[in-house]
């Protein structure tokens, strides 16, 4: 039931997340709500080990915050990644063009 909560709060946070975070041709629309909620299941499954109880405030408020923050700075990384991807890919293709 936690982890349906968990996916209600992606879907929430996809919806605004197309108005928040910056248009990109790098990433698709669903990218960062993925991102998002990987990170929250992976991160409420960890603290779950940890011995943190469901009905506990702090288990709900590391991974409410911890959500945003995974899908904003792994939309960053995965543009900056293609971004250089991008470049070495066009070097080598004018490096190319120059030897024919």
């Amino acid at each position: 039931m936690e982890l349906l909560i968990i996916l209600a709060y992606a879907a929430i946070l996809g919806l605004v997340g197309t108005f928040v975070l910056d248009k990109s041709d790098h990433y698709g629309r669903f990218v960062p709500v993925s991102i998002s909620l990987i990170a929250g299941s992976a991160l409420w499954l960890l603290l779950t080990w940890f011995g943190f109880s469901y009905s506990s405030v702090w288990i709900w408020f590391i991974v409410m915050l911890a959500m945003p923050a995974a899908g904003f700075f792994g939309t960053r990384i995965l543009v900056a990644k293609r971004e250089q991807a991008e470049a070495v890919e066009l070097a080598a293709i004018r490096l190319r063009g120059k030897t024919q």
